[in-house]
This record gives C-alpha cells, sequence and structure tokens, in this order.
C-alpha cells in the first residue's frame, strides 16, 4: 500500500457545529486530495448542517478540493422567523 500524503488545514465551525471542532482545528491533518465532503464527514456532521462552506474566505462546497494550508469554515441552515 502506498504511502498517503496528509496536509494541515484550519477548521472553523459556526453556531450549532461548534461541538464538533476538534482540539486541533488550527493543524488538522486531512489526506491529499480531500474534500470539504471528506472533512464534513471525518467531523460526523451531516453534510446538510453544512449549508455555509467558505475555503479561504471565498464561497466553496462539498467537492471543493482542499489543499495545504486551507482555511475552511462551516455555517449551519440558520432559521428566522
Amino acid at each position: 500500500m502506498g504511502t498517503q500524503i496528509v496536509m494541515n488545514i484550519q477548521i472553523k465551525l459556526f453556531a450549532s457545529l461548534l461541538d464538533k471542532l476538534p482540539v486541533n482545528a488550527d493543524q488538522f491533518p486531512v489526506a491529499d486530495g480531500a474534500t470539504v465532503a471528506d472533512l464534513v464527514t471525518e467531523l460526523d456532521i451531516d453534510p446538510k448542517d453544512a449549508k455555509l462552506i467558505f475555503v479561504n474566505g471565498r464561497k466553496g462546497a462539498l467537492d471543493s478540493v482542499l489543499a495545504e494550508g486551507d482555511r475552511v469554515g462551516l455555517f449551519p441552515p440558520i432559521g428566522g422567523g
């Protein structure tokens, strides 16, 4: 089996997702080629709960591929009256 390259990203979670924030969120390891969907799965977040996704301050999506040093922000759906 080949060696898997690991890179580190930063994770920011907001509102109801905050309880899923790992202790190593500033240097969170992910596999080379990982997507936001892979990250969401690893953090045990339901994909429908990752309503707003930002990668490096820009709007992202579940299929966004992550790179070394990326900053990922996830927001849940926001309800309103």
